[in-house]
Parts: structure tokens; C-alpha cells; sequence
């Protein structure tokens, strides 16, 4: 695959890749290579995935991957908007329908049901009972991972499940993302996996493509590790790897 570069910033790996497809289908591929490995340990391998168009390419590839037992892989999303069930038309649970959840025999898909009252209780109970061991994630323009915005991010925060505000920042990228037609149609809530939860699992393989996330790679890659940039938490993890295109990443070339 066109690798441009490879960098590390304490922890963190980049990759740096030609193009957006070549950037998925890299962390596709070392994503069902971990899958594998885990598998060979594991009877059950518990997985938790993002929903956005920058998880396109990885998720179409990592759907392909040969000679992965899907049925002994258990799947979990990461947030959804408040109020919004799985057969929401934007919501997040129908993306990973689309894009993965329907597309390999997974053992186990269990859903961030937003429309439900106990949706935090129930998921907490689920994380707690199932912890997680990959992530396929992505970063926002405000370097966000999952909804855990700057102004909501605890890099230790007591719960794993929590509802959030959205601000604008934050909404105006899912109308950027072509989500929502205007900013009036995004919603203002969301249910979301805490950091503590995501960073738990063991593997993060995090995808982040396009020109408008050049600066978020840049503050995840050089700013100090703090909740103002919730992305830089990575930095600190054992086996996380962010998988960029040369649009992404250009602030980072020489």
C-alpha cells in the first residue's frame, strides 16, 4: 500500500498514506490481522466501532477481509443521538447496519438503543459484562473520539456510558460529514461511550481521512495530552494506531 510516512508521537503510531482508500484499507487489514490474533486467544473477541463517513473505506474492507469468525465476534457502537432508534434514517446504529453490522455474521450486535430510557443502564451493563478488546474509531475536526467533546471530555470519567450536549462546532461537522442537510437538523444530545471505556480495549485502530481533519491529526499528534484535545489520550495507549491520507495528515509531512 502507498505509505507516505511514519511517524510516532509518544505512543501514538501515524501512518500516512496516499490516498483516503489506501488509509482504510491498511487499518482494515491490520485490523483483521488483530481480529486473528485475538481469536487464537479468546473464545469471544468484543468490538466496538465508529459511525461516520471517514470509516467508509476501513469498514467496506475490513466487511472483505478473508478467514475471520465473525460468529465468535461480539459488536458494540460507540454513540448515537438522543431519542433516534436504529431504523432512524441518520441514526448511527443504521450506518453500522449498512456499513458492517449486516454485512458479516457477527455472534452478537448490540445497539446504543437511544430511544430507550434505560439506554445508559443497559449499555454500562453490557460494556461491564463484555469489555472490550479492539476499536475502530476516528477523531473529529475538534478532536473529539466518540461525543466526547472538549467541553465533556474526562479522561477519568467514573462512567462508561453518558449523555452529552452537542455545541455548534461539533454539529456543523455532521452537516460538513453531508449527516444532515442544515445545522437546524442536527440534534443537540447524544449518548456516548466515555473515554475510559474506549481507551480500555486493547487495539485502537483509528481512520481519519480528509482535509478537513488536518488540523485535529496535527493537535492529536503535538498538543499536550489533555481533555481539550481528547484525541491526544492516545498518546498514552499501548497499541493504537491512526491511519491518515495525505489530506489528513499534511501538517505532518516535511
Amino acid at each position: 500500500m502507498p505509505l507516505i510516512k511514519e511517524t510516532k508521537f509518544d505512543k501514538l503510531t501515524i501512518r500516512i498514506y496516499s490516498d483516503r482508500s489506501a488509509a482504510g484499507c491498511a487499518a482494515a487489514a491490520d485490523g483483521a490481522a488483530t481480529l486473528g490474533r485475538l481469536l487464537k486467544k479468546k473464545e469471544r473477541v468484543n468490538a466496538i466501532f465508529a459511525a461516520a463517513p471517514s470509516q467508509n473505506e476501513t469498514l467496506a474492507a475490513l466487511a472483505a477481509a478473508p478467514d475471520i469468525d465473525w460468529q465468535r465476534v461480539r459488536a458494540f457502537h460507540m454513540d448515537e443521538y438522543v431519542g433516534f432508534s436504529r431504523t432512524h434514517p441518520q441514526s448511527f446504529g443504521r450506518y453500522l447496519d449498512e456499513h458492517i453490522f449486516g454485512l458479516v455474521p457477527f455472534g452478537e450486535v448490540y445497539y446504543l438503543d437511544a430511544d430507550r430510557d434505560d439506554a445508559v443502564e443497559r449499555y454500562t451493563r453490557l460494556l461491564k459484562e463484555n469489555p472490550p478488546d479492539i476499536v475502530f474509531l476516528g477523531i473529529g475536526e475538534n478532536a473529539h473520539i466518540a461525543f466526547n467533546d472538549p467541553w465533556v471530555a474526562d479522561f477519568s470519567d467514573p462512567a462508561a456510558v453518558k449523555k452529552v450536549p452537542l455545541d455548534e462546532t461539533c454539529r456543523t461537522q455532521q452537516v460538513h460529514d453531508g449527516c444532515f442537510p442544515t445545522l437546524d437538523d442536527v440534534p443537540t444530545h447524544a449518548y456516548t461511550l466515555t473515554i475510559p471505556a474506549l481507551v480500555s480495549a486493547q487495539t485502537l485502530i483509528c481512520t481519519v481521512p480528509a482535509k478537513t481533519k488536518a488540523e485535529a491529526v496535527y493537535n492529536t499528534a503535538t498538543k499536550p495530552v489533555v481533555a481539550d484535545y481528547p484525541a491526544t489520550i492516545m498518546r498514552c495507549h499501548p497499541d493504537a494506531v491512526m491511519y491518515c491520507d495525505a489530506d489528513s495528515g499534511r501538517l505532518l509531512l516535511d
